[in-house]
This record gives C-alpha cells, structure tokens and sequence, in this order.
C-alpha cells in the first residue's frame, strides 16, 4: 500500500504522513523525486527510517517514531506546522482510517473503546487543511467489518474531506458522484470487491470485472 501510495505524489509536493502505516510512504517515494515531508510536531524535510542503531531520539515524528532530516531540513515549535497546516500550505496528508463514508467524511480518531487515543490531535487540522487527503488503511477490520461504508457510525475527522482511498485491496476515488474503483489487486473481481464495501462502488474505465 506504502509503496502505491508513493507512486501518485507528484514531484515538489509538501506532504504529510499519519501516524500508523501512512509513516511506511516515506521508504517507498521514488528516487529522483523531491516530496518534502512534514510532521505535525514541527518538522520538515525529512527522509526515510533511519537505519537500526543509527535512531536519534531526539528526532522524531508525530508518533514518536525516530525520522532522518535531509539536507535543508529543519524543526520548529508546533505552533508554526499547525500554522502551515491551516494555512493551506500542505500539498497532500495521507492518514489511516477507521471508515470512510462514501462521500469522504473520515472518522480516524476515536472508536468509542476505553483504551481509544483520547483526543484528536492534528487530525482534523489535517483532513480539512491539506489540499488532498489520502486514506490508506486495510479494507477491513480483522474481524471483516467493512471500513468503507455508506455513513461514518464513529465520530468524525473531517466531512467530505477524503480524495482518494487505499486499502490492501484497491485504490479508490471518491468523487462527486460516488466511489469508483479505480484499481483491484491481482485476483480480485468488481464483485468481491463490492461484497467486502459497505458502499456502492462504480467501475473506471479499464477496470476488469
């Protein structure tokens, strides 16, 4: 999914990665392509993982995950990335997701559960400051709920604010006139597919049956 994802950033694009798998893009971006990575908690520029052993801990992401700066990289107070990311000022965040209803309300932050994350963080920030979001998630939970569904039953991140969708099954595009398919794993039918969504789906040109 990381390395799917990486494929559709364009050259020169500001980006921010969630917290969870969305943090994986940053290992798969393609050599020769300038995507400069911003995080929550006050920096930007930075690069892949670091390499085991070589973690600064006084480095870090939003999910207090060791990061590598590249050259021109810098990190600064929060207040000043929050400013850049209601400013308008982000290209693309890609974020993880509970559900996504079908017309792109995101629900990421909080399920109900006692050990659920307490607050919202930078999500809402996010969903609604960047100029595209991403979803990458798994397609269902590992129970088979479907994560995809006709309206968010979870509190919502952001309304009507998810571009696109990428899960372990398919890339999908959510547009005016609903989701559509745009992409299926190898071996995967339309009708699988549709089976395991909690929305109706259309097809994009090009995509077998």
């Amino acid at each position: 999914m990381a390395a799917r994802v990486a494929r559709d950033i364009p050259d020169g694009a500001v980006v921010n990665l969630g917290i969870g798998l969305p943090t994986l893009v940053a290992n798969h971006l393609p050599s020769g392509r300038e995507v400069v990575l911003h995080s929550e908690n006050g920096v930007i520029g930075m690069g892949p993982a670091p390499r085991e052993g070589a973690e600064d801990f006084d480095l870090i992401n939003a999910g207090k995950q060791p990061v590598t700066l590249l050259p021109g990289g810098s990190f600064f107070h929060h207040a000043d990335s929050f400013a850049m990311m209601r400013g308008g000022h982000l290209d693309v965040c890609v974020l993880g997701a509970f559900q996504v209803a079908a017309n792109g309300d995101l629900a990421n932050w909080h399920t109900g559960a006692a050990d659920a994350i307490p607050a919202v963080g930078g999500a809402m920030d996010l969903a609604i400051g960047a100029k595209k979001t991403y979803v990458m998630m798994e397609h269902t939970t590992k129970s088979g709920e479907m994560k995809i569904v006709e309206r968010c039953s979870y509190p919502l991140t952001g309304i009507g604010c998810v571009a696109r969708i990428y899960t372990d099954l398919a890339v999908i595009d959510v547009t005016p006139r609903g989701m559509v398919v745009v992409e299926t794993v190898e071996g995967m039918t339309f009708e699988e597919l549709q089976a395991r969504t909690g929305a109706p789906l259309a097809r994009a040109a090009g995509v077998r049956s």
